[in-house]
């Protein structure tokens, strides 16, 4: 009976088999479901419930390189459950069968995209929350987050050996070398700042407006590090641009900073904040921009599950302006 069913799916469209699947494992009762969104590893879908609205998450790869991305991001919403700007996670399953990769099904937000110009004291108060909460014996750990992240990033560089973009890689390979020369020994950097749960991954599209509040809704790629990851993540061009027009000024980039710095009513020196946040944004490019190096070869060889055009118009600009991102660090 079952295996009839499991059949009979493959012939559905995924609409469909969420409300199939839901039915089956009586998470909720869905009056309808419709396509959300899609990232570069995973699918949203909208569930229409009785009561609320759910999203239904189809996982279909990680960047933290792990088996269990389903349900790593499931601990990690749990674990910020408490926040208030994240959502909540309800069930989840790694072994889902029909779909491509594990599933998880979470809180809808019926709010606005973010704006920058709008926004931005919202996220800063966002991030102020979500870095009071302490690390998760249960998450990965980057505590030397400026090496962590130049060893990803060299990764990401050399992992397909035939690229045809040559310069660009010479290019992002030199940069390494001026992080290193220049950050390489940071064993002290971080001495008395208390760690945290960071996003990592803070473009325009992972919030969600409602209200005076900026829901943070992507948590694939989190880690316990310090807040800086998230600072200056957020700041970059690499970033800011993604999913708008929009980048940072000095003086916009100083307003955004000093709401953060107000929000945690922290005792830490402002410039402290400020240098630490520029350091982490300069290490930050880097690993956007290696990325972006990476995924040029699979969109441009059909090697993606899950491909956007607008991405890939990104993917090409960033490489293309190569030299105008690296002077903007």
């Amino acid at each position: 009976m079952y295996f009839g069913k499991e059949i009979e799916s493959k012939n559905l469209a995924t609409e469909d088999k969420i409300v199939l699947f839901l039915r089956e494992k009586q998470w909720v009762d869905p009056k309808s479901v419709a396509f959300l969104a899609a990232g570069e590893y995973n699918e949203n879908y909208r569930v229409t419930g009785t009561d609320a609205d759910y999203v239904f998450r189809i996982n279909h790869g990680s960047q933290l390189g792990i088996k269990n991305q389903i349900e790593y991001e499931f601990r990690v919403l749990q674990h910020l459950s408490a926040t208030g700007v994240t959502p909540v996670a309800y069930y989840c399953d790694p072994d889902p069968g029909q779909f491509a990769g594990g599933v998880l099904l979470m809180t809808f937000f019926s709010g606005r995209p973010f704006q920058y110009i709008d926004d931005s004291k919202k996220a800063a108060e966002t991030f102020a929350k979500i870095h009071q909460v302490l690390p998760s014996p249960r998450l990965l750990n980057q505590y030397d987050p400026i090496n962590q992240i130049i060893s990803e990033s060299e990764g990401l560089l050399a992992r397909f050996s035939d690229h045809p973009k040559c310069e660009e890689k010479k290019r992002l390979f030199l940069y390494r070398d001026e992080l290193l020369d220049e950050f390489g020994d940071n064993e002290n950097l971080f001495v008395g700042d208390q760690a945290c749960v960071t996003n990592t991954e803070v473009n325009s599209g992972n919030f969600i407006v409602e209200g005076r509040a900026a829901f943070l809704v992507d948590w694939e790629k989190a880690v316990n590090s310090y807040r800086y990851q998230d600072l200056g993540h957020f700041l970059v061009p690499t970033t800011t641009l993604w999913k708008s027009d929009f980048c940072f000024d000095s003086d916009r980039r100083i307003e955004f900073l000093r709401a953060y710095h107000t929000a945690t009513q922290s005792t830490m020196e402002f410039d402290l904040l400020d240098r630490r946040t520029r350091i982490l944004e300069r290490v930050i490019l880097l690993r956007a921009l290696s990325w972006c190096f990476m995924a040029f070869y699979e969109y441009t060889r059909g090697s993606r599950d899950l491909q956007n055009q607008g991405t890939f118009k990104r993917i090409c600009w960033y490489l293309d302006d190569i030299d105008h991102f690296l002077r903007s660090a």
